[in-house]
């Protein structure tokens, strides 16, 4: 049974993968699910809240997904073009019964996904994801997702556009937001949801801000811009002296940086930055940090030589967020710029990280090369390669040999990670250690055979 949810929801080429039919299905398996699992009472209605980043598929996707939802009797919110994490704290705030947003986050434009949360604001665990693909899986071969009659009348669904959504989020923000007065800050919008709040809200905390990749047309969301591709943002903050940059994804819920001398600050450095920042106010519960697998030794190291514990899970937020929940810690997040902090919200928020990171800088009256120092990064090689069938490589013989024998090679001083992509059809091929070339040369090694087993 084909599986459509990966780490980050269902994702695909619009319309030819994530196409609105199979959208319109979604919507009818998670309405009918939430609603009933809602509890309501009698004369009630459930209601769903849709947000999307800026690709020219998001109003096609999100009119399929809002008319299913609306078939089972379930409203739909419309908040627009959105930051992922505005959707999960209007979903809160809002008490609906579940929030989704339209994106495939730092993917291409012909790319989009679709991904929810939870009435509390954080992402739906593995097994909720199952139960609604199963009724998803039986409207793609029954046409039906449900027994039963469906609603008609007044008990349609009905659709209704949020006139303060961007509004509500940037009052949450600002609750958490230092004074910016004095810094000037080049901020990357990735062309994506960002653009519309980000640079506004830091000029109106006092900062200069410098505003690049801000355009909303739809198709150059991500394009040599944004968390993935820093190296403009890196020039631009160098042409301008400014005190930093901020690169976000198409969907804001992560974020890079890069300091007054171009240098990238990646998830690693600036979890880094805000956990020494914690510890020293003593609000880091627990002296932890929660970490993924793809986290840096240099990392683990700076962690361990200040007295910070580290928690390690598997690559995504939602798997972060699950430890820092069991832990009881209350930050954590990615190498990528997903970082979450739990004293303010439980998703991933590349504002609200930008916020925490710039608050850092301020109070300490630091450049943020100077909050760097003595981090140092081991040399880290990733290469990717499609692939027909990621999960029956993994567990190929000629596979499990090269990683051993990779592992071999680079022995006590560096790290070995083989992983199928959580989104696309691929295999994620990881290694850090003291020597880069090696590195590289290993690395390669290890894809030609995942791709020779892959014929």
């Amino acid at each position: 049974m084909e599986k459509f949810f990966g780490t980050d929801g269902v994702r695909g080429v619009a319309n030819r993968d994530l196409t609105p039919e199979l959208a319109m299905y979604i919507g009818q398996a998670a309405a009918f699910y939430l609603a009933k699992q809602a509890g309501l009472r009698e004369g009630t209605r459930a209601k769903i809240i849709i947000g999307r980043d800026t690709r020219v598929s998001g109003g096609m996707l999100e009119a399929a997904l809002a008319a299913g939802i609306c078939s089972m009797g379930v409203d739909v919110w419309l908040a627009g073009v959105v930051p992922t994490p505005a959707v999960a704290y209007l979903t809160k705030t809002f008490e609906a019964c579940a929030g989704v947003v339209i994106s495939a986050s730092h993917n291409p434009a012909p790319d989009n996904g679709i991904k929810f949360f939870s009435n509390l604001g954080y992402k739906f665990p593995d097994e909720v994801e199952d139960e609604i693909e199963a009724l998803i899986h039986k409207g793609l071969t029954t046409g039906v997702v449900a027994q039963g009659e469906r609603p008609v009348g007044s008990g349609v669904g009905r659709v209704v556009t949020m006139k303060q959504a961007e509004e509500r989020y940037v009052e949450f923000l600002k609750g958490a937001a230092p004074s910016l007065q004095g810094l000037t800050v080049v901020v990357d919008c990735a062309n994506g949801a960002a653009g519309a709040i980000a640079p506004k809200l830091f000029a109106e905390l006092g900062a200069c801000v410098i505003p690049v990749f801000d355009s909303a047309d739809g198709m150059s969301i991500n394009v040599m811009c944004g968390s993935t591709h820093p190296e403009n943002l890196a020039q631009k903050v160098l042409a301008c002296h400014a005190d930093l940059g901020l690169a976000f994804d198409g969907d804001a819920d992560r974020v890079i940086a890069v300091d007054e001398n171009g240098q990238i600050v990646d998830g690693d450095a600036i979890m880094l930055i805000c956990a020494l920042s914690l510890k020293e106010r003593h609000s880091l519960k627990k002296d932890t940090l929660v970490l993924t697998v793809m986290s840096n030794l240099g990392l683990r190291r700076a962690l361990r030589e200040n007295g910070i514990q580290i928690e390690e899970t598997a690559v995504g937020d939602r798997y972060v967020l699950e430890r820092l929940i069991a832990s009881g810690a209350v930050l954590g997040g990615e190498q990528s710029g997903h970082i979450i902090f739990t004293d303010h919200a439980l998703t991933g928020d590349g504002i609200l990280s930008a916020l925490k990171l710039m608050e850092v800088i301020q109070v300490k009256q630091k450049r943020l090369s100077e909050l760097t120092t003595g981090f140092t990064q081991y040399p880290q090689v990733i290469q990717n390669t499609h692939v027909k069938d990621k999960y029956e490589l993994m567990n190929h013989p000629d596979v499990l040999t090269a990683i051993a024998e990779a592992k071999e090679r680079l022995g006590a001083d560096g790290r070995v990670l083989v992983r199928p992509s959580g989104t696309e059809p691929m295999i994620r091929v990881m290694l850090e250690g003291p020597d880069k070339a090696e590195l590289e040369a290993i690395a390669q090694d290890v894809i030609d055979q995942i791709d020779s087993a892959d014929g």
